[in-house]
């Protein structure tokens, strides 16, 4: 009789974890939540993720849950999520109450566009979803390949000044200043970011390009093509009067990879600081 009573409560237990695992439903917000998600072994259970979302190959075959960077809580009911990962500037208050309240778990989390930072996001990620001894691993292989790509970063004398353009077509241009992710990545790459009067993103001008005086341009690999190639980037008014446009040191990175700070910014730090110093030759 406690044979069967053990088995009965054994395969309760089973039915029940099961059930579990089919019902888990993540949606993530966010490229870098999307693959450290994937890259914890939860790519199956997520059913939407955001426009951002390119990597891995994967991700990108995954519904998209806004057209754009809103999120409306009928758009987001409607992939049946039990679980939403997400920035916390990326989620309106109102809507995050609405679906805690219909008993959603929404859990926000933020980014620190540090080495320790990108660390602790792992880890986070990873206790939101339950795969704390996954992001423990991914953790620890993270920290070798980091300490890899540090031991054996390129120098010089001097570091190249970096303005980084963010386009979506001629008339849409911003530049990074000091605090942001992308000063950030650029600092750890090895260079210096051009602009430090101010801090975030700020219209693009020309009298601001040509007052930073930049050494190299970066600009998304998007960025690059919305604006008409390489050649049209140099074209652009002011950029011959720069030290980036007499030597045509013009940068394309694929935006993911740079702004990532999560599982890849080993590879984001050895990619930028190779054709940063190779920008000098």
């Amino acid at each position: 009789m406690k044979i069967w009573i053990r088995l009965l409560a054994v395969t309760l237990h089973l039915l029940l974890l099961q059930t579990t695992i089919a019902q888990h439903r993540i949606i993530t917000l966010s490229g870098a939540l999307s693959e450290t998600a994937y890259a914890l072994g939860k790519g199956a259970h997520i059913v939407a993720v955001d426009v951002t979302s390119e990597f891995p190959q994967a991700i990108k075959q995954k519904p998209r849950a806004s057209r754009d960077r809103t999120f409306s809580l009928e758009g987001l009911l409607s992939f049946k999520p039990d679980l939403i990962l997400a920035h916390p500037k990326d989620i309106s208050y109102a809507v995050e109450s609405k679906l805690k309240r219909l008993g959603v778990r929404v859990i926000l989390i933020e980014q620190i566009y540090t080495v320790k930072g990108a660390e602790r996001f792992i880890k986070d990620v990873g206790t939101a979803l339950g795969a704390e001894k996954q992001a423990a691993a991914l953790v620890e292989k993270f920290t070798r390949n980091m300490q890899q790509v540090q031991a054996n970063l390129k120098k010089g004398s001097t570091k190249p000044k970096v303005l980084f353009i963010y386009a979506r077509g001629a008339g849409l241009m911003s530049v990074a200043g000091k605090g942001s992710h992308i000063d950030a990545i650029i600092n750890l790459a090895g260079g210096q970011n051009a602009v430090q009067q101010f801090s975030d993103f700020k219209p693009y001008t020309t009298e601001s390009l040509i007052k930073s005086n930049p050494d190299v341009l970066l600009l998304f690999d998007f960025g690059t093509s919305s604006l008409g190639g390489k050649n049209a980037v140099l074209s652009m008014p002011g950029v011959s009067l720069t030290r980036a446009g007499k030597n045509k040191n013009v940068i394309s990175m694929d935006g993911n990879l740079l702004i990532n700070f999560s599982t890849r910014l080993p590879e984001a730090i050895k990619t930028l600081n190779q054709q940063l110093y190779e920008s000098k030759n």
